[in-house]
């Protein structure tokens, strides 16, 4: 079914591609799915997008195109601390406050980034985790520092937790214009409104770019629940406390030794 579900989405892609007049070389993508429910059973997924390169019939180019797609997840203000022995006990010494980083980033390339184009274009265009602007929070004022362990320890930890994600390899050229690109979604992805950013480029030169969303949510037990907690506070926490006292009192009535 989901490679029925490919094809189909190639061959609409290309239909439209072809249908439409390119004064200058474009991009036209398709997800798989611009809404992801999350539910009870929800384990992760795999995001795949396709895409088609519309030529420029009074240009002909000799070398291959390359793709740079990034999807950035909701921003979060998030902190990293770093913990040292006092005494024979771990404590926080320090910690560094990230202003509005994403809460997801993947950023998937049909070959490393470094090779598709200069340090100067990837600073630019903030190819890849390592050219993402993380700004931090420093003695009350927000700026970014070279070399900061902090910003390294956050990566690391949203890498481990499958969150950043950079993967050279996962854009696919069907042919030289069609292609596609696998984004895995883990089990612990942010609900919210993500961006998606395609890049063309060519001979180390971006020549296109397009942009496309998505929208990953909560339904069904969880979301009423999550609903009840924000909208319903004084309720919900009435309501917590009193199954907290009923299941307390089911259990002593069990457990009670005659």
């Amino acid at each position: 079914m989901r490679r029925v579900a490919g094809i189909a989405a190639c061959v609409i892609v290309a239909l439209f591609a072809a249908s439409t007049p390119a004064a200058a070389e474009r991009l036209v993508v398709v997800l798989s799915n611009h809404h992801v429910m999350i539910t009870s059973s929800y384990t992760g997924e795999n995001l795949v997008l396709f895409g088609s390169v519309e030529r420029d019939p009074a240009q002909s180019r000799h070398g291959s195109y390359d793709i740079v797609a990034t999807v950035t997840g909701p921003r979060e203000t998030l902190r990293t601390r770093r913990k040292q022995r006092v005494v024979g006990i771990w404590v926080n010494v320090a910690g560094r406050t990230f202003v509005d980083p994403p809460s997801y980033l993947a950023v998937a390339a049909n070959r490393p980034i470094e090779t598709i184009t200069n340090a100067d274009n990837r600073r630019r265009l903030q190819l890849g985790i390592a050219n993402t602007p993380l700004p931090e929070l420093i003695h009350n004022d927000i700026g970014e520092v070279t070399n900061d362990p902090f910003r390294a320890a956050l990566v690391r930890l949203m890498e481990e937790r499958g969150l950043y994600l950079e993967e050279p390899n996962a854009v696919t050229f069907l042919t030289p214009t069609l292609f596609r690109a696998a984004i895995p979604l883990p089990a612990q992805v942010p609900v919210g409104n993500y961006s998606v950013d395609v890049k063309l480029f060519a001979d180390g030169v971006m020549i296109a770019r397009t942009e496309s969303a998505l929208e990953i949510v909560k339904v069904g037990f969880e979301q009423f629940v999550v609903n009840a907690a924000r909208d319903h506070g004084l309720i919900y926490g009435f309501a917590t406390a009193m199954m907290a006292l009923a299941t307390g009192w089911i259990a002593s009535i069990v457990f009670r030794r005659d």
